[in-house]
């Protein structure tokens, strides 16, 4: 980094930059799409005058999508999406090993998360990036003085995709929102083989529990519960779902999973996954029906989804941190329930998140969605719109090349038939 540039920014501890750099060059080695992407946005530099804002989990693998759009000519501002997702030394290899604006803690309070929002839109973004829809909302609520120099955005999750299309149905989003989330390399994959794998490695880190021969219950059946319960039934669990869906609920009875409203699998459950993207998904209802030693955990974006302020308000005894970030609430009948991660995001908040594997496919969509932005932002209207195919075939073309896998090639007769209605049967 030259002495003249002046970074603004705020870490928790920049003496673990080093070691970051060394984390977040390991992740590099399985993203190979996303360094391909890179590689070409260094000599032509699409984002040369742009100015990035960024809400997003402060892991490895965003640290090297944003490596790839500095590499491009943007100006970025990073700040993190949720207090327990944020990698301490990640965040201090970004300021100080790559020159890139990071307002992140681990565990920072409610104001100072506000507060790092604020402070990364203070360079006046061009693109904003959001995971979960919290810097959006901020320039609709109180930085809409901003709004008019925004060419549009990117949103990541499946939670903050369900928000904006509230926002677009009713108006209220002021430019235009990519959701990056709903391309098929995206909740396909990062949803369904990325969540799955992610919070078993968690629920595995915090209690070192076997799952073969336990009853889990996924709250869920989105692409992301489909991999939680996918990687739970492959270990020997018997899986519950619970929906509100006719139709997926549907789909999972017809995978093999037990389907049953959540008052009644409260009674049965060994681990509760939450993956809805609602509120109070696991509340008082249920936990008064819970075995004693019921661990509970949430997969979905937002720390919503289990009503953890019952717990804190009628346990006869909380025992924080008993393990890794397993706290343990004893009710007054003496049964005990086990929170991981406080009902945040578990996957990152207890273990380190997808593995980069996955998540260069998604960031390479992300990548690759912003540059098509900012050349086509004049001709879409405010409001939530969805990635070019060709994006995500691009994505997906390169996700297998770099994986050795081939697919066929359509001959002339085939592909004439595929595109015309003249032959018959």
């Amino acid at each position: 980094m030259s002495a003249e540039i002046t970074l603004t920014h705020d870490v928790a501890n920049p003496a673990l930059a080093a070691e970051g750099r060394k984390r977040i060059e390991w992740a590099e080695r399985n993203m190979p799409v996303l360094a391909q992407i890179r590689e070409r946005f260094a000599k032509e530099q699409p984002f040369k005058g742009i100015r990035i804002s960024a809400c997003m989990h402060v892991t490895t693998e965003t640290a090297n999508l944003m490596r790839a759009l500095k590499a491009g000519g943007a100006e970025l501002s990073l700040c993190a999406s949720n207090p327990l997702s944020t990698q301490d030394d990640t965040a201090a290899a970004l300021v100080h090993e790559f020159g890139i604006n990071v307002f992140a803690h681990n565990a920072i309070d409610r104001d100072g998360y506000y507060r790092h929002i604020n402070a990364s839109l203070d360079i006046k973004p061009h693109l904003v990036f959001d995971d979960g829809c919290d810097l959006v909302n901020t320039l609709h609520t109180t930085r809409t003085e901003m709004i008019d120099g925004i060419i549009g955005g990117c949103e990541e999750t499946t939670t903050g995709v369900i928000r904006l299309a509230q926002m677009s149905k009713d108006g209220a989003l002021k430019f235009p929102m990519i959701a990056v989330n709903d391309t098929d390399t995206k909740h396909m994959f990062d949803n369904r083989y990325g969540t799955g794998q992610s919070t078993m490695d968690a629920i595995f880190r915090s209690t070192n529990s076997l799952i073969a021969g336990k009853v889990v219950v996924v709250a869920g059946f989105g692409y992301c519960g489909k991999g939680v319960a996918e990687r739970a039934k492959g270990m020997g669990a018997d899986v519950i779902v619970t929906e509100i869906d006719p139709t997926k609920a549907l789909d999972a009875m017809m995978q093999g999973y037990r389907v049953m409203p959540m008052h009644e699998a409260a009674k049965y459950g060994d681990f509760y996954v939450t993956v809805t993207g609602n509120r109070d998904v696991l509340r008082e209802e249920h936990f008064k029906v819970m075995k004693d030693g019921a661990i509970l955990s949430n997969a979905g974006h937002f720390d919503i989804e289990i009503d953890v302020a019952w717990l804190e308000s009628h346990a006869k005894q909380k025992n924080p941190k008993i393990r890794h970030q397993t706290d343990e609430y004893v009710m007054p009948d003496g049964r005990r329930i086990l929170l991981l991660a406080e009902g945040r995001l578990v996957n990152l908040g207890a273990a380190e998140g997808h593995p980069a594997s996955v998540m260069d496919m998604s960031f390479s969509d992300q990548a690759l969605t912003a540059e098509w932005l900012l050349k086509e932002a004049k001709n879409l209207s405010a409001g939530l719109h969805n990635v070019p195919e060709s994006i995500d075939k691009e994505v997906a073309r390169l996700k297998l090349e770099s994986m050795g896998g081939k697919i066929d090639v359509l001959t002339e007769a085939q592909d004439l038939y595929l595109n015309s209605w003249e032959h018959g049967s």
